[in-house]
């Protein structure tokens, strides 16, 4: 009988030596339940994506979030402060902002309107494209009885970066007097027209930004492609003007792209090395804007 005792007192003791380690090791286990991957792409479509109040609403000027500010998702997007889709009312008028660390680009969808830079108005009308530095007041107006739709692309200037003095009139041109050409390393079946780039680049339209490095349309014939591709230094978004086809986004171990088919109204962001491409497979050519600006790595130079 005492050696049972003593097996059975052991037996008892194992098991609240191992009751006590499950409890130890049980908040572990649901922390790793719990924690998400966070995804190396997204994708948003203008017409599904709600209204929401903004720096630039007013009753006459409605702002869709894509990404960044506004948006339910913003763990991933670093350089990209917002990008979205506005939409002015006729007769309508947008909030005037400015700020003290963000470069914005406006894109003129549809519509005619006036543009405010720093106090001094300019007329804009369908595929214009303007340059705001930080600190420059800025804004739009419909100046027409038909709406009046827009993109706002916003970049975070970071800490320290020295920022050249904003030109003394708004950047501002027209992306069909902006010639289409091809670029080395793309094929043949994409073709680029190149409007804004860093202060030091020399080949687009507008040369004067300070994190974005690149603001392009591309053209793909039917069956064109630019390749998929990913940037080690730089955000990307792409949004779909027209056309239909696959968007590449993020892919496999095994090296099989992850295809999306994608038409107008389509969105994506592609955050540091996610793969990012397009095919086109309808019958008419495809357009895409796209947008590239520098990851804000520690002690990198800006201006491009």
């Amino acid at each position: 009988m005492n050696g049972s005792n003593v097996i059975f007192r052991r037996l008892k003791m194992i098991k609240r030596f191992a009751f006590v380690i499950f409890l130890l090791a049980a908040p572990c286990l649901l922390c790793a339940q719990e924690r998400t991957v966070a995804p190396t792409w997204l994708h948003r479509n203008v017409a599904s994506v709600p209204v929401k109040s903004s720096d630039i609403t007013t009753p006459s000027c409605h702002y869709k979030p894509l990404f960044g500010a506004g948006d339910s998702e913003t763990g991933i997007v670093r350089s990209v402060a917002r990008f979205g889709e506005a939409d002015l009312d006729a007769g309508g008028h947008c909030k005037e902002v400015s700020y003290p660390a963000e470069e914005q680009i406006y894109y003129v969808l549809s519509g005619i309107g006036t543009v405010s830079y720093g106090g001094k108005k300019s007329s804009v009308k369908k595929d214009d494209f303007m340059y705001f530095p930080p600190q420059v007041r800025h804004g739009l107006a419909n100046t027409s009885s038909s709406p009046l739709r827009f993109v706002v692309m916003g970049f975070n200037i970071p800490h320290g970066v020295t920022v050249p003095a904003p030109p003394s009139e708004l950047q501002i041109a027209n992306a069909n007097d902006v010639g289409l050409e091809f670029v080395s390393g793309h094929p043949k079946s994409t073709q680029f027209r190149l409007l804004i780039g860093g202060s030091k680049a020399t080949r687009d339209k507008i040369d004067c930004a300070t994190v974005v490095t690149s603001l392009f349309l591309m053209e793909f014939t039917p069956g064109g492609t630019n390749f998929p591709h990913h940037h080690d230094k730089a955000e990307e978004i792409y949004l779909i003007l027209d056309g239909h086809g696959n968007i590449v986004a993020g892919g496999g171990k095994n090296g099989i792209e992850g295809l999306h088919p994608s038409g107008p109204g389509d969105a994506y962001f592609f955050r540091l090395n996610s793969t990012v491409g397009f095919y086109n497979t309808g019958k008419t050519r495809a357009h895409i804007l796209a947008v590239r600006s520098w990851y804000p790595f520690r002690q990198r130079g800006y201006g491009n």
